[in-house]
C-alpha cells in the first residue's frame, strides 16, 4: 500500500497533531476544518496555525478528496457520520479513510458503509487515551478489513496502532466501555471532590480515597481530571452520548453514561461563561472547585 498525500478532516487539538506529526511522510498534507470558512476572526487565525504548521488549507471537502488518497477524520464525536457523509460524494476510488473520532460501534459501521459504497476503504480508530502527551504515538486500535495493513505502515512512521478485528465495531466498542471507566472517574471525582469541599471536609475524604486506593495520587489526578474536563468538556460530553449509545446497542439501558455526559456538559456549559478563564491549567483542583462553588 502506498499513501502519498494527506489529508485531516478537523484542525482541532487532535488534527494538528496529527497532521503536524506526519505530514513529513507525505508528499503533501493538506486540511479542512468548518472554521476555516466561517469568515471570522477564528478563520484567520486558524488559517495562520496551518501556515506555521506548513500544511495546507483547502476551501472543502471536494477540494481535500480531490488531492488526498489518506483522509484521517479527526473531529467531534457527534460529527463522526457527518463528516463520512460529506466525503464519500467526492471520494476517489481506493483512497484509506482513517476514522478517529470517539463514535459507537453502530455509528462506526454506518459511517464504513458510506465511505466502502463509494470506493473508499475505512479503518476504524480506538483512540485509548488523551492524545497530548503522547502525540501520534497515542495508542490506538485498529478495526476493518485494512486494519493490520495500515497499522504496520503508519507504525513505521512513528504510530502506536495495533490491529485488533478484521470487522468493523470492535475498536469502537473497547474505547467506549472504557469511557465510560473513564470519563466516568472525571465526573465522580469533580463531582465528590466539589461537595467534599463545599462542606470543608476534602482534607478527611481524599485519605480515605488514598487509603482504598493507595496507587493514586488523588490530589494530583483530580487536578488532571478537573483541567481536562474544563478544557474539554464538550467533546467528552459528546463522546459519553456515543458511550451511552454504544450501551443501548448492546441492550442495555444506559443510565451511568447518560448521567456521566450530563455532568460533563454540565461542566463545558460553566467553561463556556468564563468561569475558568483565569485558572491556570496546573491549578489545584481546589481551585476549579470553588470556581464550580462560586467561591
Amino acid at each position: 500500500m502506498l499513501l502519498q498525500h494527506l489529508g485531516v478532516v478537523g484542525y482541532g487539538e487532535v488534527g494538528r497533531i496529527f497532521s503536524a506529526g506526519l505530514r513529513a511522510h507525505f508528499q503533501s498534507t493538506q486540511v479542512w476544518d468548518l472554521k476555516l470558512a466561517d469568515g471570522t476572526l477564528t478563520r484567520g487565525a486558524m488559517h495562520a496555525q496551518t501556515v506555521a504548521a506548513q500544511v495546507t488549507p483547502v476551501d472543502g471537502v471536494q477540494a481535500l478528496c480531490a488531492q488526498s488518497d489518506f483522509i484521517i477524520s479527526a473531529v467531534t464525536a457527534s460529527n463522526t457520520l457527518a463528516v463520512a457523509e460529506a466525503v464519500a460524494p467526492h471520494l476517489r476510488a481506493g483512497t484509506v479513510f482513517l476514522d478517529l473520532n470517539s463514535a459507537s460501534p453502530g455509528t462506526k459501521q454506518q459511517a464504513a458503509k458510506l465511505i466502502e459504497a463509494a470506493g473508499g476503504r475505512y479503518v476504524e480508530a480506538g483512540v485509548m487515551t488523551s492524545v497530548p502527551p503522547y502525540g501520534i504515538k497515542v495508542p490506538m486500535l485498529f478495526g476493518g478489513p485494512l486494519a493490520a495493513e495500515l497499522a504496520v505502515l503508519l507504525n513505521a512512521m512513528g504510530m502506536d496502532a495495533k490491529a485488533v478485528a478484521t470487522e468493523i465495531g470492535v475498536a469502537s466498542a473497547i474505547k467506549m466501555c472504557r469511557s465510560v471507566m473513564i470519563k466516568g472517574l472525571e465526573a465522580l471525582v469533580i463531582e465528590s471532590y466539589s461537595t467534599a469541599r463545599a462542606y470543608g471536609v476534602e482534607d478527611h475524604v481524599l485519605p480515605t480515597l488514598a487509603e482504598t486506593f493507595p496507587s493514586i495520587d488523588w490530589e494530583k489526578q483530580g487536578a488532571y481530571f478537573f483541567s481536562r474536563v474544563v478544557q474539554h468538556g464538550q467533546r467528552r460530553a459528546e463522546e459519553m452520548r456515543e458511550s451511552a449509545r454504544t450501551v443501548s446497542e448492546a441492550g442495555f439501558a444506559p443510565t451511568m453514561a447518560s448521567a456521566i455526559a450530563d455532568k460533563q456538559q454540565w461542566v463545558a456549559d460553566q467553561a463556556r461563561t468564563g468561569l475558568f478563564a483565569d485558572v491556570p491549567k496546573d491549578a489545584p483542583w481546589q481551585d476549579y472547585a470553588d470556581r464550580l462553588l462560586k467561591k
